[in-house]
């Protein structure tokens, strides 16, 4: 016997297979990243995340204090609960960032994003996309005769959902912020 008491021709694995298993269930989390507001530094974050080969599904970037010259970036990723971890903790190494939180796993917290859609169409069409935007409280930003642009403010889900019920429509165009979030309740 080896002394990992491996009998030899035990395992199909590799030896260089015998750490614990990870999770390999992919989650989606919402950074909130204070930084500071300078040229170069949405370059360093997002390099982070191209360099090994991130995804960003969501991204938002704002300056938030003038006078401390501070910027959030709030951005959506999906990894493993371990690729989610080496994030928050790479990001928290770069020089400019002053905080990383994690609103998915910090507590209860507050997602929105604004979209505009085109959607084009005349008769019975016009007046369904009229019906299912006063459901979902689009706003009309723009009307022609051949088309409607709406607004829509909500979670990422509901205005997932506004565009598969516009795509029959005749949805033409989308042009969506990325989500804005805060936690909720006081400041920790």
């Amino acid at each position: 016997m080896s002394a990992l008491k491996i009998k030899k021709g035990s395992s199909k694995h590799s030896a260089y297979n015998l750490r614990p298993n990870f999770s390999d269930v992919q989650e989606t989390h919402t950074l909130a990243v204070l930084v500071d507001n300078e040229a170069g530094v949405l370059a360093r974050v997002i390099g982070l995340f191209s360099g090994r080969g991130y995804n960003i599904e969501s991204l938002t970037v704002a300056e938030v204090d003038h006078e401390g010259h501070l910027s959030r970036i709030t951005i959506v990723t999906t990894g493993t609960p371990q690729v989610i971890n080496q994030i928050k903790a790479q990001l928290g190494r770069i020089v400019p960032v002053h905080e990383v939180h994690d609103l998915t796993v910090e507590g209860p917290a507050v997602q929105r994003e604004l979209a505009l859609f085109k959607v084009t169409g005349d008769g019975d069409k016009r007046v369904e996309a009229l019906r299912l935007a006063d459901i979902f409280r689009a706003n009309v930003v723009d009307s022609t005769l051949e088309s409607f642009v709406f607004e829509i403010t909500g979670t990422p889900e509901k205005v997932d959902a506004f565009a598969d019920l516009m795509r029959p429509l005749g949805l033409q165009e989308v042009a969506r912020t990325g989500v804005a979030a805060l936690s909720r309740g006081p400041a920790a």
